[in-house]
């Protein structure tokens, strides 16, 4: 049976459990749902909506980080990296990995002593409010915005594999309905049901790929050497699939480019905004740093499993099909979990609606804690803080929030819909890039530097923001190559298709251009206190 021919069995198949298919992913939808519903009347104050109360233990955090971390680009797209690119798809794993080690020893234990609610909580405690709150408020909409556009696109894909959906009006649907159902439950549960959400999707996410990862290893005796042997004589490219420079090693260009993706990725976890964010959701920096290491525990074993994931869908299916399916390889973990149960049989397709459940599940405790981390900056930042000067009560930075969920989300599901056929990879690389790029260098000169300025953050913030996003505009993954955004125009001039190595430094350098230009005099006094206060937890909220 040709590839093309085994998608469209694949593709019958699962229009003929099509019912089931819509069952499971109406249960999880009721299931969390209920749970927003419960954790909502339980939100009470800003502290509830911005932070769960503060009352969630290690392991709780740990899990829900773990389920915020996880993204689609991590189930998805590692899975198809992997089936594809072999060795150099797994190093994605082990960037993601790494970064959590940036986090612990850095920003977890610092940041949860410092802060209240937000990144412009540290930056504002010792600098100008208005300028730094308005800048950081900018740089964690941005981000948040470009990492909801990848989270959506993936969903559209995932979504119309399944029940079939074809037509552009379908697709434009689905990521609607993802949109709604965000906003649902930022607006509704806050922080408290936001987190439940993705301790439950990080439970299902690690049940359903240990359920995968046992069912490849005893296709192959537990015998991983035979695992890796038939992936690479599957894939069709011999011993160079368990070798680096598939992906990233054809010219010097291209392995600039890996460097700067790894750059961007293990700099970019610690300062993405709904990462950040979770570090107050606990009582103090003891428990956020107890969080950290529960999360490396948990993901590491994920990431791990990522081997049996990827390879597997190499060793089990024609690499045609999983193009054929999706060019980026997107859909190799579904397709993987069909092929283990049966292509021709029921078990195969709950195997697949089981999957796929969780995916979808994985898409929607993630773009929550986006939402939730983009909707929070407006309103505690940008509208208490700088609109009314500090004057705001509780309720109305509440109020605030979830307006801002609405238009946040109503944002994301029109772009989402016009991006619903583009290459995602730019997206997160965006997201990642501008994270490490901007928000980064700005907590680290803020907590470690004596002499940083209102000067430095601000440079280091729209420096970081402005060239990130810049190179990436002008960079192959918008135009100028057949994967590109747009790929019937070549506008690109920058050879890279990530900014990090650029970038990151020019954040840094910026920071501290700023900052000895400045003719401000920095606060000693005020770092002082910073410093006691993100070493000691003295004074923290």
């Amino acid at each position: 049976m040709s590839p093309v021919q085994q998608t469209f069995l694949a593709a019958n198949e699962a229009s003929e459990h099509r019912p089931l298919i819509i069952t499971l992913f109406g249960l999880f939808v009721l299931a969390t749902l209920a749970i927003t519903i419960w954790a909502g009347r339980q939100t009470k104050d800003a502290a509830d909506f911005y932070a769960g109360g503060r009352q969630f233990s290690a392991f709780q955090n740990g899990l829900a980080v773990s389920g915020d971390y996880m993204s689609a680009a991590s189930f998805l797209g590692i899975a198809g990296a992997i089936a594809l690119f072999g060795y150099d798809g797994f190093l994605y794993s082990i960037g993601f990995l790494v970064a959590w080690l940036v986090a612990l020893l850095l920003v977890a234990e610092p940041l949860r002593n410092s802060g209240r609610y937000t990144m412009g909580d540290v930056l504002a405690y010792r600098m100008r409010q208005r300028p730094v709150r308005t800048a950081a408020g900018t740089s964690t909409i941005v981000v948040s915005i470009f990492y909801l556009l990848a989270q959506m696109a993936g969903a559209g894909v995932l979504v119309s594999l399944l029940l079939g959906i074809t037509s552009d009006a379908g697709k434009v649907l689905i990521v609607a309905l993802v949109g709604v159902l965000m906003i649902v439950y930022v607006s509704i549960g806050g922080m408290k049901g936001t987190t439940w959400v993705q301790m439950v999707k990080a439970v299902l996410l690690i049940g359903g790929t240990l359920l995968i990862t046992f069912l490849v290893l005893l296709k192959f005796n537990f015998n991983i050497s035979d695992l890796l042997g038939t992936a690479a004589e599957n894939s069709g490219k011999g011993a160079a699939f368990l070798e680096p420079g598939l992906q990233y090693g054809a010219t010097g260009t291209s392995k600039l480019d890996f460097i700067s993706l790894g750059i961007a990725l293990v700099l970019g976890t610690a300062g993405l905004p709904h990462i950040l964010i979770r570090f107050y959701t606990v009582p103090n920096a003891k428990a956020a740093r107890k969080s950290v290491n529960w999360a490396i525990g948990i993901i590491g074993g994920f990431y791990l499993m990522t081997i049996a994931l990827g390879f597997g869908a190499a060793a089990l299916i024609d690499q045609k099909e999983i193009i054929a399916s999706n060019p980026s390889g997107n859909t190799a973990a579904p397709l993987l979990a069909l092929h283990l149960g049966g292509v021709d049989s029921a078990w195969g397709a709950i195997l697949l609606a089981t999957i796929s459940a969780v995916a979808f599940a994985t898409i929607l405790a993630v773009v929550a804690g986006l939402t939730l981390a983009s909707s929070s900056s407006f309103a505690h930042d940008i509208y208490a803080n700088v609109i009314r000067k500090g004057k705001a009560s509780g309720a109305e930075e509440v109020r605030a929030a979830r307006w801002a969920t609405v238009f946040i989300g109503a944002v994301a599901i029109g772009l989402g819909a016009l991006a619903r056929d583009l290459n995602v990879a730019g997206l997160v690389a965006l997201a990642f890039a501008v994270a490490a790029s901007a928000n980064l260098p700005t907590i680290l000169y803020s907590l470690f530097w004596k002499k940083f300025t209102t000067q430095g953050a601000l440079w280091s913030i729209y420096g970081g923001l402005i060239v990130a996003v810049g190179l990436v505009l002008f960079s192959p993954v918008v135009s100028g190559d057949p994967k590109a955004m747009f790929p019937d125009v070549d506008f690109h001039w920058f050879p890279l298709k990530n900014p990090g190595i650029i970038s990151i430094p020019f954040g840094f350098l910026m920071g501290w251009l700023g900052t000895v230009l400045s003719k401000e005099e920095p606060d000693t006094g005020k770092y002082a206190e910073l410093e006691v206060r993100s070493l000691t937890g003295t004074g923290a909220h």
